[in-house]
């Protein structure tokens, strides 16, 4: 992750914590219990997951991810945590087995399996770390069915406006083969029907409708992973700056105060 490019600004907001928390509660932890948490970036689901197994005894929590910079982060935002011993490990999802040595009660991968391509592995990457029963949890606010219909047009508008201030300020536009790669998503059943194709029972599905105000577009378009998914190719400060411009146009020219996305819910047993 670049420096002063990660998710921190973003996890911040009231919504997403509130969307994590939901997760959290979802998968029933109970204390003392080992956990993962996978694609940890700066740490905030990292704490929620102490909060929920601390003071159980051996409880254990293991913030995986595969950035240095944003573990760096994390370390400094969870150096107060008590109530459980709390491990980091650096490295990708597909890695996890080699991460992970010893089985755990729970996997949880927050708003980031979108991110990845190979996806059938990381699931069984996840299942080999799970005890019998275990429970992996993750959410996604980027698969197909994510923005509700009557949010289309801010989104078509935003990206309109977004390159335009991309080639107008900088001369740029985006790799177009990258892109058509990064836009690839899959539905809720399809999310559901790779799970059981690889062990795990659906225990609960839910999609949560959020309104997201125009600060929270801005901050995400601070964020690395976002910003190559949508503009491959293009330099991140110019590329975030392009995006800010286009959502400011966009929500001015909406009149809105906020605009609407689902976020996907899934929580999923070992069999």
């Amino acid at each position: 992750m670049a420096d002063g490019f990660t998710l921190e600004k973003f996890a911040r907001h009231p919504f997403y914590q509130e969307i994590n928390r939901r997760l959290v509660k979802l998968a029933g932890l109970r204390p003392g219990q080992k956990v993962v948490d996978l694609g940890a970036g700066t740490g905030a689901v990292t704490r929620l997951l102490v909060e929920e197994v601390g003071d159980g005894g051996n409880a254990e929590v293991i913030a995986v991810e595969p950035s240095e910079s944003a573990l760096e982060v994390a370390r400094r935002n969870l150096q107060d945590l008590r109530g459980a011993v709390v491990r980091f490990g650096q490295g990708g999802a597909e890695r996890l087995s080699q991460l992970v040595k010893r089985q755990v009660d729970a996997v949880f991968f927050c708003n980031a399996i979108h991110l990845i391509r190979e996806k059938a592995k990381v699931v069984q990457e996840v299942y080999r770390t799970l005890r019998q029963d275990g429970t992996f949890s993750f959410s996604t606010s980027f698969y197909e069915g994510a923005e509700p219909p009557e949010s289309e047009q801010f989104y078509r508008r935003w990206m309109v406006r977004a390159l335009r201030a991309l080639k107008t300020n900088y001369g740029l536009m985006p790799d177009r083969a990258e892109r058509a790669t990064a836009r690839e998503r899959l539905t809720a059943a399809e999310y559901v029907e790779l799970l059981e194709a690889n062990g795990f029972r659906i225990r609960d599905k839910e999609i949560v409708t959020v309104n997201m105000p125009l600060e929270s577009f801005e901050d995400i378009s601070e964020y690395e992973l976002w910003i190559t998914g949508v503009l491959p190719g293009v330099p991140l400060a110019a590329g975030s700056q392009a995006l800010k411009i286009g959502v400011r146009e966009a929500f001015e020219e909406l009149g809105l105060k906020s605009s609407p996305r689902n976020w996907l819910l899934v929580v999923a047993s070992k069999s």
